[in-house]
């Protein structure tokens, strides 16, 4: 299978990356002539991180029927001081919003994530030191 997307230069630093499913603007920091109307590629991978194992989880706690009210993944990624800069170090934080956790379905929902069907986070460990915590928030 292929993916394709086509990137369209939209003045200056702002570009469109436009999939099939739809688009998203890209732009650089305003110090390097950007003008902050779209994210910036390495917040993108980021984003990529999170979204692909966020939609695992979200499908993985129906099938279990272990929802919860809200949950939220923050990606804290550690950049290289020297160009080519990439991230060495990522930790993904998985927040669970509820009450009445089933903690062990929702542990193993992020683990299947984690090792099995998330093929952003695979690519993420061919270059990152990738690290996982969960927190549990009662409301």
């Amino acid at each position: 299978m292929t993916n394709k997307i086509e990137l369209s230069w939209k003045g200056q630093m702002l570009f469109e990356s436009v999939a099939p499913e739809g688009s998203v603007m890209i732009d650089a920091a305003e110090e390097v002539g950007g003008q902050g109307k779209g994210l910036r590629p390495k917040a993108m991978m980021l984003t990529s991180l999170a979204g692909c194992s966020a939609m695992d989880v979200a499908s993985l706690l129906k099938k279990m029927r272990a929802e919860v009210d809200d949950f939220k993944i923050e990606v804290v990624a550690n950049l290289t001081e020297e160009h080519p800069k990439y991230y060495d170090k990522v930790q993904v934080i998985y927040r669970f919003y509820g009450t009445d956790f089933k903690k062990d379905k929702i542990e193993k929902a992020i683990n299947l994530s984690v090792e099995r069907y998330c093929g952003v986070m695979e690519m993420f460990r061919k270059f990152a030191d990738v690290t996982t915590e969960i927190i549990y928030i009662e409301q």
